[in-house]
């Protein structure tokens, strides 16, 4: 009894884990640009436990925001690896005028990785 009692607690303990939800003490923040223009209104989408891109359906990634008028995004998150991508439109350039680009960010401990989200011309 005590054994099926100890595999319960540990089910219960690692099902309640936020590793995988937004809303930890430490923050990933940031500007997109695209050179030195910042790119207002960009949508920012962050992928859980990976430093690698995933596949550029941004369905595949975990939480998004918008970007202010600033350019400026802000998530908060709990220790561990994340991949965090942009797009938006720079309409300075040719038609389409979308740029977009991605970060891997490590975070190992309660901090504030602060970081220019640098975008590029693409589809």
């Amino acid at each position: 009894m005590k054994k099926i009692i100890a595999v319960v607690l540990l089910i219960l303990v690692f099902s309640t884990c936020k590793k995988n939800k937004l809303g930890g003490d430490a923050v990933i923040e940031g500007v997109v640009k695209h050179h030195a223009k910042i790119i207002a209104n960009a949508s920012v989408f962050i992928k859980y436990k990976t430093t690698d891109q995933p596949s550029g359906d941004t369905t595949a990634y975990d939480a998004k925001v918008r970007a202010d008028k600033d350019g400026y995004f802000k998530f908060n998150v709990y220790k561990g690896k994340y991949f965090v991508y942009a797009f938006g439109y720079d309409y300075a350039i040719a038609a389409p005028f979308h740029v977009v680009g991605g970060l891997p960010v490590n975070i190992r401990s309660k901090e504030t990785v602060s970081l220019t989200l640098l975008v590029t011309e693409g589809d």
